[in-house]
């Protein structure tokens, strides 16, 4: 008879230990050990290595050179923006894991992806919602897909088991942490439940060649909930974020053993559902700003796609003793850096001022190359002048107060041009490799954070 005992497991690792950590030895983490149910079974003799017998119907090693070099076949999910994440469609057999906060969208993306694979059957399992749920959210995204097909179980074994009898071209799990499996003891959700059902999934669809798509929530800190080694085991992991309070969301892709993982899908929620945005610059650059102090437009690159974003900045007089620092959608590590640049280097005093940083639209840019246009914008706000329309900049800001080359620079030019913006201040070393460029809008090289000063203040 099995015996029951009690471990804890950390939620981060997946290390376990006899009794309660405040920080594991493995990762570091504190306060992630949580404390789990699992049954020991009796043990069986172990085999020893010189006495194992060879299988003759199990795997035998290959070369290398014998092993056929094909290229992955894809699917076309019907959505430009998630198949440019995933590297140009769906690989069969592959393991794909999507996070994101609660009611950000994940299954609604799912869902009216779903609804546009037309002459692919899907098997939809839900976890979380019912059957009429998922009927109401289809009616509304408008979209009909003959071949969908609903399942609404949490147990794994039946779920293969439907899956079986079924023989979908692709499986939804929604969500991973609602799926538990009956040989462990411990609840959905947890550790270990979610550990063991992600391995079984991954040998499923590896065994069988059905792509299977899995939503996960994530917790607190950010990362997605359950263990590390659940990120490990996924073929590809799409981070979808955004505010709820803006209609913009960005799916990046952090893991993606078929494709790129600096590329990234824009998407702007609306009543019926998740709209792709094949160009941002034109929806993040709506307002006018004519006349307008800490308004500066910065030409940034997210993965191969270029786009025009508006960086905000507001400089007050601190009103209690400490000025208060605040970026919204900007490291706000690197804006205490860049002012520490504007006064150590431009001569500019902001002890006793109140910076506001805010990356318009609700975006998060990492972007190092909007560096020029943050100083510029929290300069034109301490300086209440406004920066001339039609004015787009792009450089990273070292340490000494030097413009440094980014890359890609062609790229952001031509975005500008094609926006109507008629001057362009970039790197001065940049200008080395854009000898063959001929266009309408201006260019001006910039060396030192005082000379794009001068370029636009005077």
């Amino acid at each position: 008879m099995a015996k029951t005992k009690t471990v804890y497991v950390c939620s981060n690792c997946g290390a376990d230990s006899p009794k309660w950590l405040g920080k594991c030895p493995n990762c570091g983490s504190w306060n992630s050990f949580v404390e789990e149910v699992v049954a020991k079974e009796t043990p069986s003799p172990r085999t020893s290595s010189r006495g194992a017998n060879l299988d003759p119907n199990g795997p035998h090693p290959t070369l290398l050179r014998d092993i056929p070099s094909e290229s992955e076949r894809r699917i076309d999910l019907g959505d430009a923006e998630l198949n440019r994440v995933l590297g140009g469609g769906l690989v069969q057999g592959s393991l794909i894991l999507i996070g994101g906060e609660p009611g950000i969208g994940k299954s609604t993306l799912v869902l009216q992806t779903v609804l546009r694979l037309k002459g692919l059957k899907t098997l939809y399992v839900s976890g979380e919602e019912s059957s009429r749920q998922l009927k109401l959210r289809a009616d509304r995204l408008a979209g009909d897909n003959p071949d969908c097909y609903v399942l609404c179980e949490t147990n794994l074994e039946k779920i293969f088991a439907q899956a079986n009898q079924l023989a979908p071209n692709f499986l939804i799990i929604d969500s991973i942490q609602t799926i538990y499996a009956e040989n462990l003891e411990s609840s959905p959700g947890s550790v270990s439940q979610v550990r063991e059902c992600s391995a079984a999934l991954l040998k499923f669809a590896k065994e069988s060649g059905i792509p299977v798509l899995l939503i996960g929530h994530i917790n607190k800190e950010g990362s997605i909930a359950g263990p590390k080694v659940l990120e490990h085991i996924v073929d590809a992991v799409l981070q979808f974020e955004g505010d709820q309070h803006y209609m913009y969301r960005i799916l990046r892709s952090i893991k993606n053993r078929f494709g790129s993982t600096a590329e990234l899908g824009i998407y702007e929620m609306r009543q019926e559902g998740l709209r792709e945005v094949s160009n941002p610059s034109e929806l993040l650059l709506t307002q006018n700003h004519e006349g307008l102090s800490g308004v500066a437009i910065a030409a940034a690159i997210e993965g191969i796609r270029p786009f025009l974003i508006e960086t905000q900045a507001l400089v007050s007089s601190a009103v209690y003793g400490t000025p208060q620092r605040s970026a919204t959608g900007f490291d706000i590590r690197r804006m205490n850096m860049l002012l520490a640049v504007l006064e150590k280097r431009a001569g500019f005093k902001l002890v006793q001022k109140d910076v506001f940083l805010n990356i318009a639209g609700g975006l998060r840019v990492n972007d190092p190359a909007i560096d020029l246009a943050v100083i510029c914008a929290i300069l034109s706000s301490s300086l209440d002048i406004a920066i001339e329309p039609g004015v787009c900049l792009a450089g990273e800001v070292g340490l000494s107060g030097e413009i440094r080359p980014v890359n890609r620079i062609e790229q952001r030019i031509l975005e500008a041009e094609k926006l109507g913006f008629s001057r362009i201040l970039i790197p001065a070393y940049n200008l080395k490799g854009l000898d063959s460029f001929k266009g309408k809008i201006q260019v001006i090289q910039v060396r030192k954070v005082e000379e794009a000063f001068r370029n636009l203040f005077g």
